[in-house]
């Protein structure tokens, strides 16, 4: 269990990257030293798996939480976040950072600073600089739009972020954790800050991540808020229903006045009337949906258990 003493517990998901992580633990150390507790969720490594030895050299007090397999980087993060809930104290403050460097451990503290304002209940990092390449960049700028075309919301932070302990139960007790950690953050509506920092750089091998997994995640951000997505894609089909029927008429309208050439009618009818069929079919579809599209849900504080195999802790004092 973690003493009432610690000032800070911080969790970090690591899958197959053992280096980076160690380096990690010793550089919270040099900040932090016996004050900051790190819980650190190993996404069922196989190659390289994370053992509680690099906590103790780095002198780190914390816990490895081994999963049963690997469910990805926003589980394992919501599963961190589940572990923590049940045993964190109200004063302390939880930290979620990547363990490969690309959150810097000496900005925590500019988190940690604003979040000791009253009106806040967690502080999100915002990318000042990123160390990527133009195109990673480009499509970045692009899904930003469209997210916010889509959900009516803004996105501009990922994982990285301090919260206070009401901040943490809250999100554990939403479905949408387990999805998408920003997402969730911003569908919890808790009264967020923003702190521009700088990305570092990894400090050992190659991000895991690729291309298509990117895209993934941009679109489990879109999941969180299904509901509206299908809203809006449902509003949208129906007004280009409304359009093809007042095309059709307009349609109806030319022809009986003789202002069509041979076959126009025909061709413009039919594409009208396909056009309405197909669009109000999906507009029905998705409104139907809307439903539905939160059915089954669980939330991380009643599943993160069925996650972990092994709990090991630190044997630092």
């Amino acid at each position: 269990m973690i003493a009432s003493h610690y000032k800070l517990i911080i969790v970090t998901p690591v899958y197959e990257d053992v280096e980076a992580s160690t380096r990690l633990f010793e550089e919270l150390y040099v900040q932090f030293g016996k004050e900051a507790y790190v819980v650190v969720v190993d996404d069922g490594s196989i190659k390289q798996p994370v053992k509680v030895e690099s906590l103790n050299q780095a002198g780190v007090n914390g816990v490895v939480l081994k999963l049963r397999c690997n469910v990805g980087h926003q589980r394992a993060i919501a599963v961190g976040l589940g572990y923590v809930s049940e045993i964190m104290q109200p004063d302390q403050l939880v930290i979620v950072m990547d363990s490969d460097g690309e959150d810097l451990p000496d900005t925590i503290t500019a988190l940690i600073t604003q979040l000791g304002a009253d009106s806040v209940d967690v502080v999100v990092a915002e990318r000042k600089s990123r160390v990527e390449t133009f195109r990673f960049k480009l499509f970045y700028t692009i899904y930003k739009r469209f997210f916010n075309l889509m959900t009516g919301r803004s996105i501009s932070f990922g994982n990285f972020m301090a919260l206070k302990f009401v901040a943490v139960k809250r999100l554990v007790a939403m479905p949408e954790l387990m999805i998408h950690v920003a997402g969730a953050v911003i569908a919890s509506k808790l009264r967020a800050g923003i702190c521009p920092l700088d990305r570092g750089s990894r400090y050992a091998g190659q991000s895991k991540m690729n291309f298509v997994g990117l895209v993934l995640h941009g679109f489990k951000g879109l999941m969180v808020f299904a509901e509206d997505v299908l809203v809006r894609v449902g509003i949208a089909c129906a007004g280009i229903a409304s359009c093809s029927i007042l095309g059709a008429v307009a349609a109806i309208l030319l022809k009986l006045i003789g202002f069509s050439t041979p076959g126009w009618f025909s061709i413009a009818l039919g594409i009208l009337v396909l056009m309405f069929l197909q669009t109000g079919a999906l507009a029905l579809m998705t409104l139907m949906l809307t439903g539905v599209v939160r059915g089954g849900s669980v939330t991380t504080a009643a599943v993160y258990r069925e996650y972990i195999d092994e709990i090991i802790e630190s044997n630092n004092v």
